[in-house]
């Protein structure tokens, strides 16, 4: 597979997270309930998805070390950008919380720091899934490849709603809560495809190194943002349904593309 095809393919996987943005589009607000069970399904598909479309691919190419290797690394790579940019999620979400109380001039946010948060939830949540599609398909691992496309693009669909309701709650209009959220995952992921694919043409056997690196950092998104996101309002079995529910998803999807 040439690397126009895998770009197209890594697109319409990031384009599938602006859909999480559409509900806003009829509804002005959703409750904890709601955006609390998006997390968790969320979390639920990207663990799977870690383990079924990354881990075992890259032991079944490599030895286990090289796979252990990548996924501490990845997992170092999301704890360093956390010091770097320290608690994405939980510093927009609570800056929306209190703004709720705030004067309407008090709700503007300053264009650097919205450029810095929305910016580095991008980098730390989608560049890592479409790293991982483009170091499969150039590694041969086209099978691998499909699935985790599937996977990220069922995946975005409630990351995406996850990330479209505080940032409508800041009151930028609904057309550019569907842009930014379509963007989120339509720019990154390809972008990431495309160095994860040219990585692998220049380095041979990459690829249970850089599975691991990609599942490191998608665990690591999970319990260090995700997970604690979804509790704490009394919604945490709602939550940890959905997380289930996701995993099993991915299961019978993995099923399904094995056939």
């Amino acid at each position: 597979m040439d690397l126009s095809t895998v770009l197209l393919v890594t697109l319409a996987a990031g384009l599938a997270t602006g859909l999480g943005a559409v509900p806003l589009l009829f509804r002005e607000q959703f409750g904890h309930r709601t955006y609390d069970s998006a997390l968790g399904l969320a979390a639920g598909v990207m663990i799977a998805a870690s383990f079924w479309a990354l881990i075992l691919p890259g032991t079944e190419l490599g030895t286990i070390w090289e796979v252990v290797a990548g996924v501490a690394l990845g997992g170092g790579f999301l704890l360093v950008g956390n010091y770097a940019i320290p608690h994405l999620h939980g510093e927009y979400r609570r800056y929306v919380a209190d703004g709720l109380d705030a004067e309407p001039e008090e709700m503007e946010i300053d264009s650097l720091r919205r450029a810095v948060l929305v910016g580095g939830a991008i980098v730390l949540h989608n560049g890592p899934e479409g790293l991982a599609i483009g170091v499969a398909f150039a590694s041969g691992m086209e099978e691998a490849g499909v699935l985790l496309a599937v996977v990220i693009a069922i995946q975005n669909v409630p990351d995406g709603f996850a990330f479209a309701v505080p940032a409508a709650e800041t009151g930028i209009s609904k057309a550019k809560v569907l842009l930014y959220t379509t963007l989120s995952g339509a720019v990154p992921q390809p972008v990431a495809a495309a160095v994860g694919f040219l990585l692998v043409e220049a380095v041979t056997g990459l690829f249970p190194v850089a599975a691991g690196f990609a599942a490191g950092a998608m665990i690591a998104v999970v319990f260090r943002e995700m997970v604690p996101s979804s509790h704490g309002h009394g919604y945490a079995d709602e939550a940890t349904a959905a997380f289930v529910l996701g995993v099993v998803l991915i299961l019978v999807v993995d099923s399904v593309l094995a056939v």
